[in-house]
């Protein structure tokens, strides 16, 4: 388990550690999830195409910033590191954002964090067999994906 030395060691460290929620030793994933509320409402006012400029930013940089990190750790998937959940709730307000609002935010965490702990194929497949960064991120991605699907679904 890395600790605050670990985290203020490298910026890769401290962005993968979500800023320092990924310490926490109950639900780091869950806390992850929830840094990236106000990280998007910083910026729900700029346009969609600069939002969605910032989380393409977000992605590439996440794939640096996590295998880095997971090979610090020497651990292929640390549950501490938490910018892949970070990254991928933000994706999802800017996509939903016109619809937005507190209990609208509150059912794409819900959905989203089912599907990131439950795993369904192809999310655990993907979990299991696509290592380094993109390993770590991608996982996170197909489950905002399929708990978007759900989320439009059901508007």
């Amino acid at each position: 388990m890395p600790n605050l030395k670990f985290l203020i060691k490298h910026p890769s460290h401290f962005l993968a550690l979500g800023f320092g929620v990924g310490l926490s030793k109950k639900a780091p994933g869950t806390l992850g999830t929830l840094v990236g509320i106000p990280i998007y409402l910083l910026i729900s006012s700029y346009s969609f195409s600069i939002q969605m400029m910032m989380a393409l930013l977000f992605t590439i940089v996440g794939i640096f910033i996590c295998n880095q990190t997971a090979h610090a750790l020497k651990v292929k998937d640390p549950s501490a590191i938490v910018w892949d959940e970070i990254s991928a709730f933000f994706l999802m307000l800017v996509i939903a954002h016109p619809l937005l609002n507190p209990l609208k935010i509150f059912e794409l965490f819900v959905l989203f964090r089912i599907f990131d702990i439950w795993k369904p194929f192809p999310i655990n497949y993907l979990d299991k067999h696509v290592g380094g960064g993109l390993g770590i991120m991608l996982d996170d991605f197909v489950a905002a994906f399929f708990a978007l699907l759900i989320y439009f679904s059901i508007q």
